[in-house]
């Protein structure tokens, strides 16, 4: 058994001394963060061996008889190099050829901050914890739904920051939407990178777009040091069923030749998009993931990848997309008894939710997904903080609500420790029949540790709740993301790196149109 006390990467705030100074001593004490959570429990498998046989024995199949589309030439050109059988833009891959490229792939990989400290692993017992991204709306600090700003994706850097179980600020957490399109890139990075000092997320919606990410990433960690280096991770997901369409194949290459992860995810509504079956998703979404994994590894043999995948059931009444489903849960364990076959590093999502408000709901979709994406061993765990509405929205409440739920599950993924059984013990021999050990040298050695202790939820009796204002859970996590925004205190870049960001910034918005053709 190990100790899986939770020890920050840096040390904790100071404790609030009251007053002036006890606000400039928090203010200046290091940012708590958690380092990279190592798994001490068992991993479930849903299905035996001989199903999961049965999944990929399909899927390369799939790959083999039907085969996939790759809708660039590059890449087409790429495949017929490689061996594979390409007619127009559908390419059909041998299974011996694809498991060989697939093979390439690192079991494990180091994803760098540009603080140390922050620093973390991913791959084997390793999983992080990352924010959403891609919301257009916000449910904001006063409980509205609105398009999200500059400002709102500043403030979820910053919360990112500050929130010490989450491993990344990911990049989109919303959409400045007062921002064009074309220019809109330039400050989600930039936020990302100046309002924290984790890693992050790149941008894949275009070719230029995701070199500029690269040469963002170049003045932060030197140019020479990201060509080799992993600082960021980007998303492509391939439009089930079966295309990698030309701007993910764009992006794949860029990141890829800089030995930048993606995670190779199809982007699957079960029941629409695939069949109408939970195993019949994964055999088709499994095929469509190792196929674009494969590809990484013509553009750069040996780079870090991540397998993925983002599965959610179609409730067939009204086509939409349904989040915390059972089916859910069932096929992210087939997806990590897959990626354990192939020794892949894999993704899922955590708390992706289909609720519109911080409430009942999102806490039983929430639960019915994170407890899967532990089990199945995860990671990449991602839309962990801030999701409502299938995605279409990040609120302020929910993503500081989700952060601390993630201390609960991180401290429940670490196990059990049996470091002071003896002690303990030793405190019931202390007290005997019909004490208490509040006083026990045992307790006052450990309380503060020995068990989560969340500030949001209220466990407070009815009549304090009720004198404190009887705030609901939603209402209480918006006081505590404004409370977490007004004590922020900036990461600092050295000011010649944030002087280059600004001119690169500059530069590049000149030669940019202010709109989409």
């Amino acid at each position: 058994m190990t100790d899986t006390t939770l020890t920050p990467a840096s040390p904790a705030p100071a404790r609030r001394g009251g007053g002036r100074e006890g606000r400039r001593a928090l203010r200046a004490a290091p940012m708590a963060s958690f380092p990279t959570l190592v798994r001490e429990i068992p991993v479930y498998n849903l299905v035996p061996d001989e199903a999961v046989e049965l999944i990929h024995e399909e899927s390369m199949r799939i790959l083999e008889e039907v085969g996939c589309e790759f809708r660039d030439d590059e890449a087409l050109a790429m495949w017929q190099a490689a061996g594979a059988d390409v007619s127009g833009t559908r390419v059909r891959i041998d299974r011996a050829l694809l498991m060989e490229l697939v093979s390439k792939v690192p079991p494990e990989f180091t994803l760098n901050a540009r603080n140390p400290a922050r620093t973390v692993k991913v791959g084997g017992r390793n999983t992080v914890f990352v924010p959403m991204y891609g919301a257009p709306y916000v449910r904001d600090l006063e409980n509205h739904r609105r398009y999200g700003s500059l400002e709102d994706l500043n403030n979820f850097h910053k919360l990112a920051y500050m929130l010490p179980a989450l491993h990344s600020s990911s990049s989109i957490c919303c959409e400045p939407m007062e921002i064009p399109v074309p220019k809109r890139h330039l400050h989600i990075i930039h936020s990302a990178l100046k309002h924290s000092d984790k890693p992050f997320m790149g941008i894949v919606t275009s070719k230029e777009r995701a070199e500029d990410v690269m040469k963002m990433a170049g003045i932060v960690f030197g140019e020479d040091y990201v060509k080799d280096n992993t600082v960021l991770v980007s998303i492509t997901n391939c439009n089930s069923p079966l295309v990698w369409d030309s701007t993910m194949l764009d992006a794949m290459k860029v990141y890829a030749r800089h030995n930048q992860p993606l995670i190779l995810a199809p982007f699957a509504l079960c029941g629409a998009s695939t069949a109408a079956s939970a195993v019949g998703a994964v055999a088709q979404v499994n095929a469509e993931a190792l196929a674009g994994v494969a590809f990484t590894q013509l553009v750069r043999p040996g780079s870090p990848q991540i397998y993925g995948q983002f599965m959610v059931t179609v409730d067939m009444k009204s086509g939409a997309p349904m989040g915390g489903t059972p089916e859910a849960a069932q096929m992210m364990f087939l997806m990590g008894q897959l990626a354990r076959k192939y020794r892949l590093p894999w993704r899922t999502s955590g708390f992706h939710v289909g609720s519109k408000l911080n409430d009942a709901q999102a806490g039983y979709e929430a639960n019915m997904l994170m407890h899967a994406a532990i089990l199945s061993g995860a990671n990449y765990v991602w839309h962990v903080a801030g999701w409502l509405e299938a995605g279409l929205c990040c609120g302020y409440s929910k993503f500081v609500t989700d952060a601390e739920q993630l201390v609960g599950w991180y401290k429940y993924a670490g196990g059990l420790s049996f470091a002071d059984f003896k002690e303990a013990m030793a405190a019931v021999r202390e007290v005997g029949p019909a004490g208490h050990f509040l006083g026990t040298q045992h307790t006052l050695e450990h309380f503060e540790k020995a068990f989560f202790i969340p500030s949001i939820m209220d466990f407070n009796s009815f009549e304090q709740w009720s004198a404190e204002g009887a705030k609901d859970h939603d209402t209480r996590g918006r006081e505590k993301a404004r409370a977490m925004l007004n004590a922020y205190e900036e990461p600092k870049l050295e000011d010649g790196i944030a002087e280059g960001l600004r001119d690169f910034i500059a530069r590049r918005e000149e030669q940019l149109p202010n709109s989409v053709n």
